[in-house]
């Protein structure tokens, strides 16, 4: 499971399937309506958050968005209708991990897209997360 920090604009069309596939699964563990994966590292950011159910469902909303933007059909009605206004911090270090992650996956797989985001000066992070200073986050395994 790989729930992107980085702006989902960045990812590849593979990438972009995937991670809606993977957010959903995520909303579903964080509701507790699964037995795997309720212990994943990548769902820390959003247990710690107040109302985690909420922080996913505004997260998936972004997926949606840049999807729809790019013209596929996702269902949003697989979007819980919960909503907040507190988004998650997350740190450059980790932003910028991922970003170089990224990078090396698609310079293989979609090397257009590669083009696309290592010309980029900032990198853009999803919606949902504000940007702070800070190394790579405990939670990631490197």
């Amino acid at each position: 499971m790989r729930l992107w920090t980085v702006h989902p604009k960045l990812l590849d069309t593979q990438g972009l399937l995937a991670l809606w596939r993977e957010a959903l699964l995520a909303q579903e563990v964080l509701a507790g309506r699964t037995v795997g994966y309720r212990n994943h590292p990548q769902l820390e950011r959003f247990k710690a958050h107040p109302r985690p159910d909420a922080a996913i469902a505004v997260y998936l909303l972004s997926v949606w968005k840049e999807a729809r933007r790019r013209g596929y059909d996702f269902d949003r009605k697989k979007i819980a209708s919960r909503r907040t206004g507190r988004k998650i911090p997350v740190t450059r270090g980790q932003l910028e991990y991922e970003f170089k992650w990224l990078c090396q996956k698609l310079k293989k797989r979609s090397p257009e897209q590669y083009r696309f985001i290592s010309a980029r000066k900032k990198i853009a992070h999803h919606p949902f997360f504000r940007s702070i200073k800070g190394s790579v986050a405990e939670w990631e395994r490197v």
